[in-house]
């Protein structure tokens, strides 16, 4: 008998296209192996799902060739990340409060991609243990 998986937690602060897609591969990665996975939006990051920001690839600075390279491979998109991490039934999207308060983004919060809304205090507890944790 094999010991259960597991989980991973994902941290993400950064909106910059490339981490956030990193840290979603990442997730999708670990729940394709069926660890279950909780993924955590700060500052930019949140921001970026909150805007909707989710489908074309925007590099900063500008990189057309990465960009092109992500269109003719079939890359997937964050959102095409999101709705597998969805379907699998092993991933949480979690957005922090504090985070959503300092971006004075409460109103912004109906149809964005996120599961829920947790605190510092709530993260400790849920993390606590957890030895796969990325952060970017």
């Amino acid at each position: 008998m094999n010991p259960p998986a597991s989980k991973v937690a994902v941290f993400l602060h950064s909106g910059d296209y490339d981490r956030v897609h990193q840290g979603l591969a990442i997730a999708a990665s670990a729940v394709a192996s069926g660890r279950r996975v909780e993924v955590y939006l700060f500052w930019w990051a949140l921001e970026r799902f909150l805007q909707g920001r989710l489908d074309a690839p925007d590099f900063h600075p500008p990189r057309e060739d990465v960009a092109d390279r992500f269109e003719t491979r079939r890359i997937p998109t964050l959102r095409e990340l999101l709705e597998h991490l969805a379907e699998s039934g092993l991933c949480s999207i979690q957005g922090c409060t504090g985070s959503l308060g300092a971006l004075g983004a409460e109103q912004s919060t109906e149809g964005a991609p996120i599961d829920g809304w947790v605190g510092w205090s709530a993260i400790l507890q849920r993390t606590a243990g957890v030895v796969d944790r990325f952060y970017l």
